[in-house]
């Protein structure tokens, strides 16, 4: 395994990563880049790593400079709450967490019911469906959309500069990428500013419980989110809020149809549907790496690491570890206990990992319920990305 490299991946990583994993877990399990940065795909240092913030840092300043430059790229991404440590992780985080409460949660799901319902219509009117573009994409950017305020004629915005936004966090990217990402961050940043500019002067045109209205006022601390945060923030946001879950729904029903027996386990006990979010988000975890800089000297499995280190946490092999899950290469939505590492672990657990959860749980319950016999019509495509594990195409038909 000396010569992998994640800044030179061969060309059938992606439908075999897995493997890969399992090779370097068993062979290189603190495995050495050539930029000198670490990949770790033991679930144990992953969760040691998480679990000591002030050691492993989240701020990407450092990381991002050389790669995006004095861009909107870098700006966006070194203002993201994702990219920050405290004490400006903790100020921001507190004005979102209103948004994310049990209560504020659960008047969404009649919502999110409604929505998964029309979807099931139109599959039955025609037959069949392209699952991501009519289903699994279109829930979770029609309900983050709705908690931040995002008009509804403009909702394929959202998704087209998401996609390039993120698409910049790939470990190597093309000029024609950074600039279309470049571009993207401009055109949100205009777009948000003209939304607050209609509610400052428009005061009627703000809905209660709208998250884009509420932190335009909100403080934590006594301290108010300056312009460039409130834009990032809700940028970070809107992309965020649909990408874990549009790949969780879309992976989720691609290995129910690959698994026949745990539809039948799920159309026999409804319960178990929220263990099977927890299982997809295990066995495909939609985000696939997440990274850390090292603030001080230290070791990790013996190996000694440097101050200013880069470790590469590859999400999807500590979620198949077998140290750590038996058979992990066995879809089961029975599994228990299922302590994934896919929202991430400690003070940067994803804040909308509850909703994504809720979003699933329907998704997943009301789709088997009606369409027992749903058959997939050609395994999932999967793009070429490597930070986030996509499905880029799902037909099925009844």
């Amino acid at each position: 395994m000396a010569a992998f490299d994640l800044l030179n991946l061969p060309t059938d990583y992606v439908p075999n990563a897995y493997a890969y994993f399992a090779n370097l877990r068993a062979h290189s399990p603190v495995h050495r880049n050539s930029d000198g940065s670490y990949l770790l795909t033991r679930y144990a240092d992953m969760v040691d790593v998480y679990r000591d913030p002030r050691l492993w840092s989240s701020d990407k300043r450092a990381d991002f400079k050389p790669k995006f430059g004095d861009s909107p790229l870098y700006e966006h991404h070194t203002t993201s709450l994702v990219f920050r440590d405290a004490p400006d992780h903790t100020r921001i985080r507190k004005l979102f967490q209103h948004a994310f409460t049990p209560k504020a949660l659960a008047a969404l799901e009649p919502r999110i019911a409604a929505l998964i319902k029309g979807y099931l219509d139109q599959l039955e009117d025609a037959g069949g469906m392209e699952i991501v573009s009519e289903f699994s994409f279109k829930l979770p950017v029609e309900v983050v959309c709705d908690m931040l305020g995002v008009p509804g004629e403009d909702r394929e915005l959202i998704r087209d500069w998401a996609l390039l936004i993120l698409g910049a966090l790939e470990p190597k990217i093309s000029k024609a990428q950074f600039d279309a990402g470049c571009t993207a961050v401009d055109d949100f940043k205009t777009y948000l500013r003209d939304q607050i500019a209609l509610r400052r002067r428009n005061p009627a045109a703000r809905r209660q419980g709208e998250i884009l209205s509420d932190l335009m006022d909100a403080e934590a601390d006594g301290e108010k989110l300056t312009e460039l945060e409130l834009l990032h923030q809700c940028i970070f946001m809107l992309n965020a809020g649909h990408e874990t879950s549009t790949n969780m729904i879309s992976h989720g029903i691609h290995e129910f149809l690959r698994n026949p027996s745990e539809i039948a386990k799920l159309q026999a006990d409804a319960s178990l549907a929220d263990s099977a979010a927890e299982e997809v988000l295990r066995y495909q975890a939609p985000i696939q790496i997440n990274n850390r800089r090292s603030t001080a000297d230290t070791k990790i499995a013996g190996v000694p690491l440097p101050a200013g280190t880069v470790v590469h946490l590859m999400l999807g092999a500590g979620n198949r570890d077998p140290a750590q899950f038996p058979e992990p290469d066995v879809f089961d939505i029975e599994r228990r206990p299922n302590r994934h590492l896919s929202f991430g672990l400690g003070v940067h657990i994803c804040a909308g990992n509850t909703l994504a959860r809720i979003e699933a749980r329907i998704a997943f319950q009301e789709l088997f319920r009606r369409f027992p016999t749903l058959r997939l019509e050609a395994p999932a495509k999967l793009a070429g990305r490597i930070r986030f594990r996509e499905v880029e195409e799902l037909r099925v038909s009844l």
